[in-house]
């Protein structure tokens, strides 16, 4: 594998800025008729791909380029920023989710098969794990995949699957010896064109409408033994090895966001006059501004200091939820405060801050939810 590369920050904020072009020509004149129609198109992701803004921390022999972790929290930052939530979840889910389990548990094979054409954008990836009756309990999964001759026969469905309708490769977590538990967990690289995968409807969510979260079902689905990822038998142990990244990205997109939500409210209460003075010029709304900034900075310096860790390889499972349990109870409290300073206005649809409102009460919910953030947390102080 390849060292990343260590860029300086007058580089980080050349690509930053790219970034920012790129949402501002592409993304940000088109996201409201894509939250209306409830998916953003498929083209958007070879848009991404051909800018270099996904999978920035591959290796350059799988066609990444070589960058640190920070390069693609910077993406993640910015499209947070910019209030694009749906759009959000979906890159860390393919870039940071999917292309690290491939890269670090993978084969030669499975490796140049998928990763050079996540980076360009060609093909899109998911992560099935969740099921209607297994949610952060992923011990209770139903899926199950069965050995016949030098295939598995996968069997079950899977539902709340980030890019699910537009996923090309599946990194798939299913039951290869019921008996066995977490030891009976298996994960699979899974091409979605594979004969009896069936994708089902888009669902309806309260937020993040853009974003497509599918229901997966799986009839006699043959996986031939070379697409098990990790190791049979490994499924929950890599699962638990992999999620620390998974969930300090999180942590740092919920900074973002609530930076984002500062920025728009700050301006609006600047603009927005009452009883012939400014709203800003009002002490309370001047001490919520104080106190939202505060409560950011603290998350922002908590997540910077985690992201320093996972790049040196020594974050832990536990920290990782330290930065997810704060940093997205941090973006509830933030969302709900400043779209009261927007009044009225806040609840209407064409301010950014009501969109924001509802896409960041998922953030406490996937990726583990706050309760069992708390939980693993205790564990490290306390054990079970």
């Amino acid at each position: 594998m390849s060292e990343s590369t260590t860029l300086t920050e007058a580089e980080k904020e050349l690509f930053r800025d790219s970034i920012k072009k790129f949402l501002e020509t592409e993304v940000e004149p088109n996201y409201d008729q894509w939250e209306k129609d409830e998916i953003w198109p498929r083209d958007l992701w070879n848009k991404l791909g051909e800018n270099g803004f996904l999978c920035v921390d591959i290796p350059s022999e799988y066609g990444g380029y070589d960058a640190s972790f920070e390069l693609s929290c910077v993406v993640i930052e910015e499209i947070s920023r910019a209030g694009y939530g749906a759009l959000s979840s979906g890159v860390s889910v393919h870039s940071d989710i999917v292309a690290p389990y491939i890269l670090d548990l993978g084969s030669e094979e499975q490796k140049q098969k998928w990763l050079p054409k996540m980076v360009s954008g060609e093909i899109v990836g998911a992560i099935g794990m969740t099921e209607p009756g297994a949610g952060s309990d992923l011990q209770g999964m139903k899926t199950s995949a069965l050995k016949d001759g030098d295939d598995f026969v996968l069997n079950g469905q899977k539902t709340f699957i980030t890019n699910g309708q537009h996923a090309d490769v599946i990194v798939l977590a299913a039951k290869t010896d019921p008996k066995l538990g977490a030891k009976g967990i298996t994960l699979f690289t899974v091409d979605t064109h594979s004969a009896g995968y069936e994708v089902g409807r888009n669902l309806d969510k309260m937020g993040l409408h853009c974003g497509d979260t599918s229901e997966i079902f799986f009839s006699d689905v043959r996986v031939p033994v070379a697409d098990v990822l990790g190791g049979e038998g490994k499924g929950f142990a890599n699962l638990m090895n992999e999620l620390p990244r998974e969930r300090l990205i999180l942590g740092v997109g919920c900074v973002a966001a609530a930076e984002g939500m500062l920025d728009w409210t700050i301006e609006y209460t600047m603009e927005r006059k009452a009883f012939g003075e400014s709203i800003s010029s009002f002490q309370n709304t001047r001490y919520v501004l104080a106190d939202i900034k505060t409560e950011i900075e603290l998350n922002k310096a908590l997540a910077e200091k985690f992201t320093k860790k996972f790049v040196e390889g020594d974050l832990s499972s536990h920290e990782a939820s330290m930065v997810k349990l704060a940093a997205s109870e941090m973006q509830g409290r933030v969302a709900d405060r400043c779209l009261q300073l927007f009044g009225g206005y806040g609840y209407m649809t064409e301010y950014k801050i009501s969109r924001a409102f509802v896409d960041a009460r998922i953030q406490r919910i996937y990726g583990g939810t706050s309760e069992i953030m708390k939980e693993l947390i205790s564990r490290s102080l306390v054990g079970r």
